[in-house]
Order: C-alpha cells, then sequence, then structure tokens
C-alpha cells in the first residue's frame, strides 16, 4: 500500500459492503496465525509465493489455498478480530464481512462453530469500540446447485443472529443463475437479502441474470456493466448498487479482460458514478491484493472523483447496507455528523 491518504479520507467515516473475511490477512498475518494455531513455522516467503497470481483463476487458488490454512473456529476468530483493529484505525463504522460458508464446509469443518466464534468476536468489537459487524454468507457458484442450497440453509437458520443477506461467488462462466433460482426464491422468502458477484470476469448478461432471475439488490463488482448501455440505465433507474472493487479488479485481470488494459483510468468507476448508478468502494479482499478501504478511496480520487463525489459514494454504502432500519439511522446520523459538518 504506497498510495498517499489525504487526510480528509483517513477522518472520513466509512463502511465497507464487499469484504471477504478469508482474503482479509496479509502474509506476516496468516503466517503468525499458522503459528499461533498449530505451532508450525510457515515461512513468509512461502505465503509470499502462494499469494502471488496472474489471471483470475490463479487468484481463485491463492484463495483457495488461504482458505485451507484455517483450520478451527479459533482461526477464523483471530482473522476477524485482527481485521477488524484494522478497519477501526481507518474510520470504518460498520462492515458486512461476507463468509464463504461454502469453502467451510467443502473444508470439512463444523461451520456452525465457526459461526458462533466470528459472533462472538463481533460482538467484543461492537462493545469495545462501536464497530458494527454483520455477515453475508457466500456459497460457490462452481461447486454446484446442491451446494449452494446447503449454503443456503445456514444463511436462513441464521438470518436473525447477524446474518443480513446470501450470495454467491467464484467461477461465473459456465454456472449461470438459472442453476440457482429456486435457492434464491427461497433465501428471499424466509427474509434475507440478496447480493450477487456478476460482472467480474463474465459479460453484462451475468448482471442481467442475477437481477432478472436471482433478484439481487446489490451487485458484487458488476465491472462489465459498462458494455450495455441499457443496463446501466436500468442500474440508475432502479437502484441497484454496484460493490466496486477497482485494485481486485486490475489484479485478478478482470479489468484488463473487459477493457484491454490494467490501467485504472480505464475502469467504469468514474462513468457509473456520474452516470447516476449507486457505487460503493471496497477492498475484496485486501491481504490478497495489499490494500485498505482508505487505498482503495484515495485510488478513486486519483481516477477522478471529487472529494464531494466520494463524499456521497461514502454515505452510499450506509445507505445500501442490508443491516436493520434503527441500525442504519443510528450510523447515518454519525456519519452525517462528523462528514457533512466540516
Amino acid at each position: 500500500m504506497t498510495e498517499q491518504i489525504p487526510d480528509w479520507i483517513a477522518r472520513l467515516p466509512k463502511a465497507e459492503l464487499h469484504l471477504h473475511l478469508e482474503g482479509t490477512p496479509a502474509p506476516e498475518r496468516l503466517a503468525a496465525l499458522v503459528r499461533e494455531s498449530v505451532g508450525v513455522a510457515l515461512p513468509l516467503e512461502e505465503v509470499e509465493r502462494r499469494y502471488r497470481y496472474h489471471d483470475f483463476i490463479g487468484f481463485l487458488l491463492a484463495y483457495k489455498w488461504v482458505c485451507e490454512q484455517l483450520r478451527s473456529p479459533a482461526d477464523y476468530a483471530f482473522l476477524l478480530r485482527d481485521h477488524l483493529e484494522r478497519l477501526r484505525a481507518q474510520n470504518v463504522l460498520y462492515a458486512e464481512f461476507t463468509l464463504s460458508a461454502g469453502v467451510v464446509l467443502w473444508n470439512k469443518l463444523d461451520l456452525d462453530a465457526v459461526y458462533l466464534a466470528l459472533r462472538e468476536a463481533a460482538e467484543a468489537a461492537r462493545r469495545e469500540f462501536g464497530l458494527e459487524v454483520r455477515w453475508v454468507l457466500d456459497a460457490v457458484r462452481h461447486l454446484g446447485p446442491g451446494h449452494v442450497a446447503r449454503v443456503a440453509d445456514y444463511a436462513v437458520r441464521w438470518k436473525d443472529a447477524g446474518v443480513v443477506a446470501f450470495g454467491i461467488g467464484g467461477e461465473e462462466r459456465g454456472f449461470p443463475p438459472e442453476l440457482f433460482r429456486d435457492t434464491f426464491e427461497r433465501v428471499r422468502a424466509a427474509g434475507l437479502r440478496v447480493t450477487v458477484h456478476a460482472g467480474e470476469v463474465s459479460g453484462p448478461e451475468s448482471v442481467w441474470g442475477a437481477l432478472k432471475v436471482l433478484g439481487a439488490e446489490r451487485i458484487g463488482h458488476g465491472l462489465a456493466s459498462f458494455r450495455d448501455p441499457k443496463l446501466v440505465e436500468a442500474l440508475a433507474r432502479d437502484g441497484i448498487t454496484l460493490e466496486v472493487c477497482p485494485t481486485s479488479n486490475r489484479l485478478t485481470g478482470a479489468l484488463r479482460l473487459h477493457t484491454g488494459g490494467d490501467d485504472l483510468a480505464a475502469h467504469p468507476l468514474v462513468a457509473y458514478c456520474r452516470g447516476g448508478v449507486p457505487v460503493t468502494i471496497n477492498t475484496d479482499d485486501p491481504g490478497l491484493f495489499f490494500t485498505d478501504l482508505n487505498t482503495e478511496f484515495a485510488l478513486a480520487e486519483r481516477m477522478g472523483l471529487s472529494r464531494e463525489e466520494l463524499t456521497r459514494v461514502a454515505r452510499r454504502a450506509f445507505e445500501s447496507a442490508f443491516c436493520d432500519e434503527p441500525t442504519r439511522a443510528a450510523l447515518l446520523a454519525r456519519f452525517d455528523a462528523t462528514a457533512l459538518s466540516r
């Protein structure tokens, strides 16, 4: 993280909506976790080697390897406590963590025990420094409909215990939303909100499918949406928030896939913002992308968004959060008292 952080960005109250817990540890923190958890020295050089990738599939393999180092509920709680301290230092008031629940099951861990440990760690942080945490349970679309349905069972079970939404991530290509229609109808009927990774490495049709078939209220990434003007118009008209992750898009090769290059100047974030599409700025997997939320805001400023625009984007994250209305109102009051009074 070499980006110079303007003081006003550092002081700006923030919320983060697209944040994978398993992608939070920097190499040295993952090495520390393994050392503390199993008493084995994991060489930092090995972790750094595993964190190197050149395309989206390579990134997924790196993410999978990180998940394989998590062997117990205590390991997950370690990651959460560690990252909550970093969020606190960046003036983050609210975070919706995505838990890769499907990967927890794939690794044959007790998902109920993992979630209980995370709830306890989150509650301790709320009591200690007032940072509100909610959860999005995520299934892996390329593991198939049966796997996605099983993860949805857990999401519905915990919907009154901190889980506010359900979603799917993983490889979009070859796994269209129609495969998961029934499961998403069930979670929506149970009162859960829906956010779907779409338009990251696939085209606008993936976003359309997430909206029309799965009932997505927010879109994870939505990078490819600019390729279909009618889609951009629909996102703006219907108030569908895009969870934008600039550094992630550059490092996974998703930006190159859609624009032909890695220059963030070609990223559609600014055009979305000025075209009326609701956007939020996020880190996605800050450890694997060597970034943080302050850095992403500073990058967005360099990409062309003004201080006023970025302040509106920051407020939009609170408006688009899936928390209950009293919590949202309290968070917006805290935001307005600080950000809009300057």
